[in-house]
C-alpha cells in the first residue's frame, strides 16, 4: 500500500521558502499521504480543472498539489504554497 513519493524541484524550492514549523507540519502531511492516500483524516480533493495537478492536499493554510499513480505506486507532488497563491 506505500507510494513512492517524489518531489518536483519546484515544489522543494517553495517548502524550503516557508517557515520550518510549516515545513514540517507539510513534510508530516506527505508522509501520511504516502502511507495511505485514501486516508480520510487527511484532507484531500480532486481538482477538476487544474493542467498542474488532480489532487490537492490541505494542511492548515497551505496546499499541496499532486498527482498519484495507483498502477506503479507513485505520488508526485507538483506544487507546494498558500491557499492564496497556489491556484494562480
Amino acid at each position: 500500500m506505500r507510494y513512492n513519493i517524489l518531489i518536483t524541484r519546484r515544489a522543494m524550492k517553495q517548502m524550503k521558502s516557508l517557515p520550518v514549523t510549516t515545513q514540517e507540519r507539510i513534510a508530516e502531511a506527505i508522509g501520511m499521504l504516502g502511507n495511505n492516500p485514501d486516508n480520510p483524516a487527511l484532507n484531500v480533493k480532486t481538482l477538476t480543472n487544474d493542467p498542474e495537478a488532480k489532487y490537492r492536499l490541505r494542511v492548515g493554510n497551505y496546499r499541496v498539489k499532486y498527482n498519484r499513480d495507483d498502477g506503479i505506486k507513485i505520488i508526485e507532488v507538483v506544487r507546494v504554497g498558500h491557499r492564496k497563491d497556489i491556484y494562480r
